[in-house]
């Protein structure tokens, strides 16, 4: 399955979540799996992403009691979708994810190498303790480091308001549907 994830990430250029995805879908078939991809709109989102954000929009979110505050900034392409409530909803929806999950990083290129290598390291002595052979504890480092992305990088958490999701898929979802690209561009999370 690895290999196959591999391979839809080459030619489509979307992310291991989407390409798993789309091949549990399709059994294990490239050609379907890029059919299902293009259906849901995620190709035609990843071809968007690469276009310039000038717009966008700044919103806040103060939890109640007043303890936890977020500020963030996600950009658009123009003005008229950064003025869109749907847009709006999105990006204060963001804000309370921040609030309610305490994501340290963006998205896992964030993430500082001396931290993924410090983790990697205990985790290879966790497996080789366990007695796990070589050739497997590279396939579960992966695993376990995506693992730790899901809880520390905004980009790969599960979505607060649909658990079937992260928050990188609802930014392409908006992307299909506003037909622009968006992206999170910075975030602060304040806390008492």
């Amino acid at each position: 399955m690895f290999d196959l994830i591999k391979q839809l990430r080459e030619r489509t250029g979307l992310g291991i979540l989407d390409c798993k995805k789309a091949l549990e879908e399709s059994k294990g078939d490239i050609e379907k799996a890029i059919e299902f991809l293009r259906k849901a709109g995620t190709i035609k989102a990843a071809k968007k992403a690469e276009r310039e954000t000038k717009e966008g929009l700044i919103d806040s979110y103060i939890h109640p009691g007043g303890r936890i505050g977020v500020l963030v900034k996600v950009n658009c392409e123009t003005d008229f979708v950064a003025r869109n409530e749907e847009f709006k909803n999105l990006v204060h929806d963001i804000a309370v994810q921040i609030a309610a999950s305490d994501p340290q990083y963006l998205r896992p290129e964030d993430v500082p190498e001396e931290i993924k290598e410090k983790e990697r390291e205990i985790f290879r002595e966790q497996l080789k303790r366990e007695g796990k052979p070589e050739v497997i504890i590279e396939k579960i480092l992966e695993g376990k480091l995506q693992k730790i992305y899901s809880e520390i990088c905004l980009t790969k958490q599960v979505f607060f308001k649909e658990e079937k999701i992260t928050v990188e898929e609802l930014i392409k979802q908006a992307i299909s549907k506003l037909g622009e690209n968006i992206q999170i561009a910075e975030f602060v999370r304040y806390k008492l």
